[in-house]
């Protein structure tokens, strides 16, 4: 049996997928106010230069503002830019624009791929006024660049939203091509935590057998949880809003109050392994 303490805290969990409009924002905001809901500390990295993350979460991009971009190129730390969500437990590092310039930045800097793990490190050792967080969910850009590759290198596991169409099989194949190639050679504990399949409707057999495909080809990693297509799922973001406090008894919030537990449950069962 391994001993509990021995797992670090924060647990990071990058959410990503290569291909957008797969529900990946969505999810990492609103999971992270569900994990927050029942007693989690958890901090959302929104390292989007579209910033979805950070308006979703009802903070304003401003002019000036220090963001994720800052900490990598190191003109700031985590701790600096962090900002209160307005949800209890629930904190986030926003994203600004100049993350659009930032992999070119990169690229002449030292340990460009670990700059976030680098950063996360030192976050843990300060402490933070006291506070532990729990979980760190870092929202990623719809593609493979070296921000993406940031999250994978800083992250224990890699949380995977699947979108419920066509070529989704096709897509998951390449990402875990990259988790793998990450983890020979940048990050050897990164690991699936789980795949969740988005934007599912039991009106339509495509959902069902692309579901089906799924599971069919990763088993148990594929949470049992699907988020459906909900309305209020989607209108909820232009209110500033995760759906659970926009609308919490709708039936895309209490999907991701399910995703919450499985979670939740996964990271308990590693540490009792």
């Amino acid at each position: 049996m391994s001993d509990p303490q021995l797992l670090p805290l924060p647990r990071i969990l990058a959410v990503a997928n290569q291909k957008g409009g797969v529900g990946k924002t969505t999810t990492a905001i609103n999971l992270g106010t569900a994990l927050a809901a029942v007693g989690e500390e958890v901090l959302v990295i929104d390292l989007d230069p579209q910033g979805n993350a950070s308006t979703g979460l009802g903070i304003a991009r401003r002019a000036q503002q220090r963001s994720s971009y800052h900490v990598l190129i190191g003109e700031a730390e985590l701790a600096e830019v962090i900002v209160d969500s307005g949800i209890p437990r629930l904190h986030c590092a926003p994203s600004t624009m100049d993350l659009l310039g930032a992999e070119l930045e990169l690229a002449d800097l030292e340990r460009k791929t670990h700059r976030l793990a680098d950063a996360i490190r030192r976050l843990a050792g300060q402490g933070r006024a006291g506070q532990r967080y729990s979980y760190i969910l870092v929202d990623c850009p719809p593609s493979l660049n070296l921000l993406t590759i940031n999250a994978l290198a800083a992250a224990d596991a890699i949380l995977v939203p699947l979108q419920c169409e066509f070529f989704a099989l096709e897509g998951l194949s390449q990402l875990l091509k990259t988790v793998e190639r990450v983890r020979t050679t940048l990050n050897p504990r990164l690991s699936i935590q789980g795949v969740v399949l988005t934007m599912f409707d039991k009106r339509n057999s495509l959902s069902e057998q692309v579901a089906q495909d799924v599971r069919s080809v990763l088993g148990d990693k594929v949470y049992q949880t699907v988020i459906p297509r909900n309305v209020r799922v989607s209108e909820a973001p232009s209110y500033g809003k995760p759906v659970l406090l926009y609308d919490n008894s709708c039936v895309g919030a209490q999907a991701y109050i399910r995703l919450a537990s499985e979670v939740i449950r996964r990271e308990r069962d590693l540490r009792a392994a």
